[in-house]
């Protein structure tokens, strides 16, 4: 069966991912920073789907832990087909003359360099196999700026632009490239951007019904079981309540 990897996968849409790859019986490799978690959620899908998971514990950022565990793996799970770059988030709302330095640094290393890191080393396997299928995890973001939204729009901005040059850049290689755009949905993305300010998260999403992790997961496990020759090259998905990263009918 075939193997896929999905970074941060610990919470969010990554978890999302996992648990519905797994009961469509696919095989994971799972990473995240949160060792506790990585390993409940191995055993939860070992036990309730008879597949096989292999979790990796470290941080997208640091490029070194990146590169030294995934080419440390055994063999035989390196015949990834699909890779979902999930890890990612957002720090802080402040305008671009009161942002936190070290809120940039993380969002620009963990949303870019680290899908970078993981991508670079995960692509020559691909391209070993002659197939396979990267899926890149946007945002509404990176198609319409916001306010406050300044640099993590900006790192999904980036996002978007190397799937663009992924897709042509591996296009000899009959890997597929998508990148999926989610709109507003209710994850534990909100707290991690108020730094666990549980009230101000739960405000984000009065007024209409978000996405889910699982819509999200959904579809991109319907973009990852399309047939060989069709591919989805950029998708944008919001709740019908949202219209674009500023536009949303509250009622």
């Amino acid at each position: 069966m075939a193997i896929v990897l999905i970074t941060g996968a610990t919470s969010g849409f990554g978890e999302a991912c996992a648990k519905k790859f797994a009961a469509n019986s696919y095989d994971l490799i799972i990473t995240g920073r949160r060792q506790e978690r990585l390993q409940l959620l191995q055993q939860q899908l070992e036990q309730q789907h008879n597949i096989r998971v292999l979790p990796l514990c470290f941080d997208v950022r640091d490029e070194k832990a990146v590169t030294s565990t995934l080419n440390g793996i055994p063999e035989q799970w390196k015949a990834v087909d699909i890779l979902i770059n999930n890890a990612g988030l957002a720090l802080g709302a402040s305008g671009i003359d009161e942002g936190a330095l070290s809120d940039w640094d993380t969002m620009i290393d963990t949303n870019v360099k680290g899908l970078l890191y993981v991508s670079r080393t995960v692509i020559p396997w691909l391209k070993t196999k002659g197939k396979g299928h990267i899926i890149n995890l946007g945002s509404t973001a990176a198609k319409s700026v916001y306010a406050k939204g300044n640099i993590y729009c900006a790192t999904k901005a980036a996002v978007d632009s190397i799937s663009q040059a992924m897709r042509i850049d591996l296009l000899p290689y009959h890997i597929k490239v998508t990148a999926v755009h989610p709109g507003a949905a209710e994850t534990e993305f909100a707290v991690v951007r108020f730094k666990g300010d549980t009230e101000k998260a739960e405000n984000v999403y009065k007024g209409f019904k978000p996405l889910s992790g699982e819509d999200v997961a959904d579809t991109i496990f319907y973009c990852a079981t399309l047939p060989a020759h069709v591919c989805i090259n950029d998708l944008v998905i919001t709740c019908l309540q949202q219209a674009n990263a500023n536009y949303f009918h509250k009622e």
